[in-house]
This record gives C-alpha cells, sequence and structure tokens, in this order.
C-alpha cells in the first residue's frame, strides 16, 4: 500500500471558519489517502502589527482573548508532541464553537481535560517560554499564502514535487462524504493552475455548526 499524502493544516483555535474547514478535511481523511498534520498559527500574531486599524469588537478580541488559548496549544505541542494536537483541537472547537462556550480560561482548561493533557498547561495562558516556536509555526504557515489572509492555512505536496499551499477554503456546513471529497479534488485542481490567484463568492451567512 502506498502511504497516505500528508496535508499540514495551520490552525487557531478562536477561528470559526478554520474549525468548519478542518472538520471538512476530517470528512476528506475518511474518503481520501491523507493524513492531516496539525500545526499552530495565531491570529494576534498575524494582526499585531495593524490593530490601529481594526475594528474595536475584533482589536479587543485578538488583544484579551487570542493569546492565551494559542500559548496553551503550542505548550501541548512542545511538551507532548505534535500529535496531541488533533484531539486537543476536537476538544477546543468543540467547545468553544459547537457549545458557544468561549474561548476562556476554563473552557480551554476543560478542553485539555477532553484530550488527555494536564492542567499544568494552562501555566502558559498568560506567558509562555514556548513563544518562539509559536511564532515560528505562524510564519512557516503564512509564508505559504501571504500576509493578506488568515486561518485556515493548508499544504499538500503537488504533481510536480512541489507544495500546492493556499487559504480555506471557507465552507459552511462542512460537507460529508463524497461532498467533502468532491470539494477536495476541486480544490486541488485549482491550487494547482500556475498563476491563479484567488476565488471566491458572497457569504451570506455566518458558519452553521449543526451537522458538527
Amino acid at each position: 500500500m502506498s502511504e497516505k499524502t500528508p496535508v499540514d493544516f495551520w490552525f487557531d483555535p478562536l477561528c470559526p471558519w478554520a474549525w468548519m474547514t478542518s472538520r471538512w478535511v476530517l470528512e476528506v481523511e475518511k474518503v481520501r489517502d491523507i493524513e492531516v498534520r496539525w500545526h499552530v498559527m495565531s491570529l494576534a500574531v498575524l494582526n499585531e502589527d495593524k490593530l490601529d486599524e481594526l475594528p474595536a469588537e475584533y482589536r479587543e478580541m485578538l488583544e484579551v482573548k487570542a493569546w492565551g488559548p494559542v500559548r496553551v496549544v503550542i505548550a501541548a505541542q512542545e511538551e507532548h508532541g505534535a500529535d496531541v494536537l488533533g484531539d486537543l483541537y476536537t476538544a477546543l472547537g468543540t467547545r468553544i464553537h459547537n457549545r458557544e462556550e468561549g474561548p476562556g480560561r476554563e473552557t480551554v482548561a476543560a478542553a485539555l481535560k477532553d484530550a488527555g493533557l494536564p492542567e499544568s498547561l494552562m501555566d502558559h495562558w498568560d506567558g509562555t517560554p514556548y513563544e518562539p516556536q509559536l511564532r515560528a509555526s505562524h510564519k512557516e504557515g503564512i509564508d505559504k499564502v501571504g500576509q493578506e489572509v488568515g486561518t485556515p492555512v493548508i499544504a499538500v505536496p503537488g504533481a510536480d514535487g512541489r507544495q500546492l499551499a493556499f487559504f480555506g477554503p471557507v465552507v459552511t456546513p462542512a460537507p460529508k462524504g463524497e461532498d467533502a471529497a468532491r470539494l477536495w479534488d476541486g480544490t486541488l485542481a485549482v491550487a494547482s493552475v500556475p498563476g491563479f490567484y484567488e476565488i471566491k463568492r458572497t457569504r451570506t451567512k455566518g458558519p452553521d455548526f449543526s451537522n458538527l
């Protein structure tokens, strides 16, 4: 049997659109020969040099709510290995987005317990010695697609051996089964075209978590 194709996925646990896309990619993993590898990126890092340009509500979210969760996630990676990130992200996203518990300390502590990780990781909430690793992981992902986008970032090996990387797709609700596979195949086909830049249509509603 051939090895599974690695799919690198960068996420910030706060982003509802990344969460929807992550659930779609896991559906694709069931019907295509791929293996998802999770990586941390940070909306707080991405926007730290342009906070003054952002709406007050979004700026407050980045300054107050965005740092703690990603610090805990990168600490989990550094102390327990990257293999814990998938289960931890699922636990975080289920609580933050599906159950609408928000990204506060209690939610993240409960998610650690759900993922079988020690509560001591919460010691990194207000500051972590792993910030260089967080920034390096973020940079690795965002450098593949440019500073003009956010989460998620996905990267896969292309047919010519070079990596294909793209932002998104932003999709709601997350398709399942063969619908998930068709979207995956189409996304790869579009991303593989030299010079392709962007496809977008009007967003009419927010993320739909009802089928997750």
